[in-house]
């Protein structure tokens, strides 16, 4: 794996996407053939969030600045670059991007793994009931009493749940404690807090 020094260098420690100077982080890219040792890019934090689909994808920022990125020389940027287009290719200047990229058959291969060219771009994030999207060590409100399924627990209406953890298999449901006890508690049911 490239070192985050080189990726400084490299990038001139910019985001190798979008050029943002700001909360730049290392991001390895996933599914990459055991032969590439140059693995990484350099990421602000918004090209990150929407890269590891923790976020909604937000057309206008990737229109402004996807078209520099594409025509990278450095296989891991291109690869990025085609797999954000591929999520974006709905829009129609996406896919005149696409169409207009070049990648070798080997890169072409390595940004396919990934499965992005199959994606419709949705981002299934974990929303409480106003469409807030909820984050595990949030601190959440219930809008609903609730029984607690198997204990007498019965949690009121307003109870505050804090440090709360996404379930990773199911954007509907939370976990947290009430009174000491961990429990599963629906996302329609809550509202985030602060």
């Amino acid at each position: 794996m490239i070192q985050e020094t080189e990726l400084k260098n490299r990038s001139g420690n910019q985001c190798e996407l979008c050029g943002s100077a700001s909360g730049l982080k290392v991001y390895v890219l996933p599914q990459t053939p055991a032969a590439v040792k140059d693995d990484a890019v350099y990421l602000c934090g918004k090209c990150l969030a929407q890269a590891e689909k923790q976020e909604d994808l937000d057309a206008a920022h990737w229109q402004q600045c996807i078209g520099t990125a594409m025509w990278s020389e450095v296989p891991a940027v291109q690869v990025m670059a085609w797999r954000m287009l591929s999520r974006l290719r709905n829009e129609s200047w996406a896919q005149e991007n696409l169409d207009m990229m070049y990648l070798d058959d080997e890169t072409l291969a390595w940004a396919k793994a990934a499965g992005d060219q199959d994606s419709d771009g949705t981002v299934d994030l974990h929303r409480d009931c106003n469409g807030a999207v909820l984050r595990n060590e949030d601190t959440v409100v219930l809008t609903k009493s609730l029984d607690v399924k198997g204990t007498s627990l019965n949690a009121k209406m307003g109870t505050v749940v804090k440090n709360i953890r996404v379930v990773p298999d199911n954007t509907e449901q939370i976990e947290g404690k009430i009174e000491g006890q961990l429990i599963v508690i629906l996302t329609k049911y809550v509202r985030k807090q602060g």
